[in-house]
């Protein structure tokens, strides 16, 4: 079981996002850099001045089409991806449509020293859990860090997506949750199934039903009494 968190961050300043990156890795395991929110131009140097603290960053660039913010067409996105692969990142998140379609990419991460996490999301549903295993499978053929997430809409759902973790590929860093109100308790319940680590947010939610880092702590505390 793991009491580990990764704290999302999106502003639209590069001074913003180093601010609260530090801050955030004061009392959180990890960080996730979500570098859409961010004007391209200001990536690089956005990842220079967190350079020392990178081997704790989790860096993503959702493309608005997996619900992200990167405004550009996908070549510079992908360019942008190779880029933030040399400095070397604790996980690179790109999705798994992205590098089914960009075997370019996959190997030019795979060639790196920074490990890909490839995930995959459904905003609208919960898919049935012949589908949810079978895309488990697929997406273990480009890492053995996978994330799969999904919009739950009972609590079926969210039982459905936790099974995941009964049903995954052996030595699978799996990382699977559902959002919206049904699926917060995945966020927590996940950590005691297997995932290494849940997303929380420094305050406001970066996504559906994500708690915040205090809160997160604070029932890691609750759950060790």
């Amino acid at each position: 079981m793991a009491s580990k968190t990764c704290a999302s961050i999106g502003t639209w300043s590069v001074a913003c996002f180093v601010k609260d990156a530090k801050l955030a890795l004061r009392r959180s395991d990890y960080v996730e850099l979500r570098l859409d929110f961010l004007p391209p131009a200001d990536i690089p140097t956005c990842l220079r001045s967190l350079r020392p603290y990178l081997n704790r960053c989790i860096c993503t660039l959702r493309p608005k089409s997996e619900g992200g913010k990167f405004p550009g067409p996908e070549s510079e996105r992908i360019s942008i991806l190779k880029l933030i692969a040399d400095f070397d990142p604790f996980l690179i998140d790109v999705e798994y449509n992205t590098l089914r379609l960009n075997k370019d990419l996959y190997r030019y991460l795979k060639s790196g020293r920074s490990d890909t996490l490839v995930s995959w999301h459904d905003f609208a549903k919960t898919p049935s859990d012949n589908t949810l295993a079978g895309m488990a499978r697929r997406m273990s053929k480009f890492s053995t860090n996978i994330k799969i997430v999904t919009m739950a809409r009972t609590i079926g759902d969210t039982i459905r997506v936790l099974g995941l973790y009964k049903t995954a590929p052996r030595k699978t860093n799996l990382v699977a949750f559902a959002m919206g109100d049904y699926g917060r308790m995945s966020r927590i319940l996940c950590t005691r199934l297997g995932s290494p680590f849940t997303y929380v947010s420094l305050g406001k939610p970066v996504a559906p039903g994500q708690f915040s880092l205090d809160e997160m702590k604070s029932i890691f505390r609750l759950q060790k009494r």
